[in-house]
């Protein structure tokens, strides 16, 4: 069991960028896979633009997708419920039953599945009293078109759970099997472990069976060496990328690999150390990221932080990451979830407890 965390990167960090006024780039740049800048291999990145400010009353939402007529479905952590929002008004779906809050923990990710018009299933991830679990229950309508939350059945459990670090994260990938990021729930010998839950990201079937081609053989683990994945995302080509904390140095922003090691707890960032797949994108501060929901449009990867206080937007080339660009810093404060929204605005939600409000954003075109 690994009992060393080191928390630093191995050999010297980029300069760590200090808080850039809105659409600014960083000062010094955490794109490289080696730390260095990485300047002039990003395509020009053009501002998103507000177009409005919800303010919905929110309760520390955490999730955001959308039904087919731009309906939004919220989830809201601590307060156990779901919310859906129409016309710029927000109502009370209902209260998930068996969600334990505490800490960081609680009602957490929100996934349609892929064949929503036909069974109307909605998956969440949850806090319990024991552990976090999957669940999905069906969501109704009715005649008025207001929403409602049938019985939920749990299709997967035992993920750990902490005060901290519970991961939370799910979406439906382009191949229709459940996408999951756990946190190693400060249990740092649990993201090494291809047989442990924690410090990972899974990938299941609909019903939470470990999805067919997994690495590891019937074993639901797509990827380890994780500590806290909080947001997940394909590009146009069907890579999978995904946000993650750091300690008090190096988030990330990866691009996962079935079976692939990302170091957590051994390294962080991008060192370039054998056997570990380093962070496209690094942000050397945690005190200007934490990021957490992730969006991918036209190939720019827009990200919501939470201490950084601002919506990052880093430009993908391929496989590779450029520039990360900062948008809106400090004027909106903490930013949980950013989601593509049917009508093409940019949801994102914050995270301030003073209530909570939805940014909608146009996207250049």
């Amino acid at each position: 069991m690994i009992s060393a965390c080191t928390g630093k990167p191995a050999g010297p960090p980029p300069a760590t960028p200090g808080s850039s006024p809105a659409g600014s780039p960083a000062p010094s740049s955490p794109g490289k896979s080696s730390g260095t800048p990485s300047a002039g291999t990003s395509p020009a990145l053009h501002a998103p633009a507000l177009q409005e400010k919800l303010d919905l009353g929110l309760d520390i939402p955490w999730s955001v997708v959308f039904l087919a007529d731009g309906t939004a479905v919220i989830s809201e952590r601590d307060s156990r419920l779901l919310k859906s929002v129409r016309n710029g008004e927000a109502s009370t779906i209902g209260e998930v039953p068996g969600v334990v809050p505490g800490g960081e923990g609680g009602l957490m990710g929100l996934a349609l599945s892929p064949h929503f018009a036909q069974d109307r299933l909605l998956y969440f991830y949850y806090t319990a009293d024991s552990d976090n679990r999957i669940a999905r229950a069906r969501l109704a309508a009715g005649g008025d078109g207001r929403l409602s939350l049938g019985e939920p059945t749990v299709v997967f459990s035992g993920i750990p759970k902490a005060s901290t670090h519970n991961g939370g994260r799910i979406r439906f990938g382009p191949d229709g099997f459940l996408y999951v990021g756990t946190g190693d729930s400060q249990r740092r010998g649990q993201p090494q472990d291809p047989n442990a839950l924690g410090g990972k990201i899974l990938r299941l079937t609909a019903d939470g069976a470990p999805a067919p081609g997994n690495p590891f053989g019937d074993n639901p683990v797509y990827s380890y060496g994780h500590r806290n994945v909080q947001g997940l995302a394909w590009d146009e080509d069907g890579r999978l990328w995904a946000s993650e904390f750091g300690p008090d140095v190096d988030d990330e922003l990866n691009l996962i690999r079935p079976g692939g090691n990302y170091g957590w707890p051994d390294v962080t960032g991008a060192p370039g150390r054998e056997g570990f797949i380093d962070a496209k994108a690094v942000w050397p501060s945690t005190a200007d990221a934490s990021p957490s929901g992730l969006e991918i449009v036209d190939g720019v990867a827009y990200t919501a932080a939470l201490r950084g206080q601002r919506l990052w937007a880093v430009p993908l080339d391929g496989e590779q990451a450029g520039t990360p660009v900062a948008y809106f810093t400090g004027e909106y404060g903490r930013l949980r979830d950013v989601s593509l929204a049917p009508d093409g605005m940019l949801w994102v939600l914050s995270n301030n407890r003073n209530p909570d409000f939805a940014l909608l954003l146009r996207l250049p075109r």
